[in-house]
């Protein structure tokens, strides 16, 4: 069972749970807790709850009272503890976001958004828990993420090259002396990252040191251990299961660490969806061009609470006691 703590701070409440396995996730929630709709960030590989900092500077204010923002690190990552590299696949971090949803969103309406990893996780989540899909989740937002040939077209081919083998099989049988090369591997990963996150428009001196900072961060353990499940992703499955809910399918143009095509697969395998393209924007869509991604996430919420309110009318019936099952945030 999860446990939970909090502390005010100026910058949101900060929050431990425990997850089943006793590992703790490090969460951030701002805005009320009985706000008529949480809205549950989840981040990608390599990064963390920073990097959706832009993109809650539009949202937070747009919803004011009206939604219960939550942000939390992965394991391994951030400020959340690290676990055995076992435990490092999509399928514990689905577990970890319902030991989330269980703290701090026990009741009420949720919208699950994800970007790369974390949308990978969203889908796994929805297999794992189908009865809470148009029950708890009433809609899901899939950024610059695949339903699964990650390792077939774009950066993402190179996952199933001698290096990346080398370096996984090196990561766990000597995790402390790879850990310590760190200082002299960042050196030769950071230009190639820099160059597969970002796209093609000039980016902000601070949005470059945001992402650099945070990729240097992640330990190499994590950094390697998570890359086996991420080449053995399939979710394709499981996309029917996500029904008539709205869902939002956005990706960059300039995307070659998940290519925009997956978007395109993955938007044409759901009922309710809007695919938005960004032109000129690479993987780190949502810091790169965070005013247009909170744009879209905005419109998303918006789709969720009026689908989420028909449905509540139609279960109620149509005598005028009952009224719309949630108010419109916004």
């Amino acid at each position: 069972m999860s446990t939970r703590s909090r502390a005010a701070d100026h910058d949101g409440h900060h929050l431990t749970v425990t997850a089943a396995d006793d590992v703790p996730i490090a969460i951030r929630e701002f805005g009320p807790a009985d706000a008529p709709l949480t809205v549950v960030f989840i981040h990608g590989h390599c990064l963390r709850t920073e990097s959706w900092e832009l993109l809650r500077g539009y949202l937070q204010p747009l919803w004011g009272e009206q939604a219960h923002l939550v942000f939390y690190d992965h394991r391994g990552h951030g400020n959340s503890g690290a676990a055995d590299p076992a435990t490092y696949t999509i399928d514990q971090l689905a577990l970890d976001l319902d030991a989330v949803l269980r703290a701090v969103a026990p009741t009420g309406p949720i919208v699950l958004v994800g970007h790369s990893m974390g949308a990978m996780t969203i889908l796994a989540y929805v297999r794992l828990f189908p009865e809470t899909i148009g029950a708890r989740i009433i809609g899901v937002g899939l950024l610059a993420g695949a339903a699964n040939s990650v390792t077939r077209v774009g950066l993402g081919r190179l996952l199933n090259g001698p290096a990346v083998h080398s370096l996984r099989v090196a990561v766990r049988r000597a995790p402390r002396a790879m850990q310590a090369s760190k200082h002299f591997t960042r050196h030769i990963f950071e230009p190639i990252m820099r160059e597969a996150t970002l796209g093609t428009r000039k980016v902000s001196p601070r949005v470059l040191a945001v992402a650099t900072a945070m990729l240097n961060e992640t330990s190499l353990l994590t950094m390697a251990s998570f890359l086996e499940s991420l080449m053995r992703f399939d979710e394709t499955a499981t996309l029917h299961r996500l029904g008539a809910i709205p869902a939002l399918v956005l990706a960059g143009s300039a995307d070659i660490v998940i290519p925009f095509a997956h978007s395109v697969v993955l938007a044409s395998q759901l009922d309710d969806v809007e695919l938005v393209r960004l032109d000129g924007a690479g993987h780190s869509v949502i810091m790169e061009r965070a005013q247009e991604v909170a744009g879209a996430i905005a419109a998303l919420v918006d789709r969720a609470l009026v689908g989420a309110a028909s449905q509540g009318e139609r279960s109620c019936g149509p005598g005028p006691e009952c009224g719309p099952a949630f108010a419109i945030a916004g």
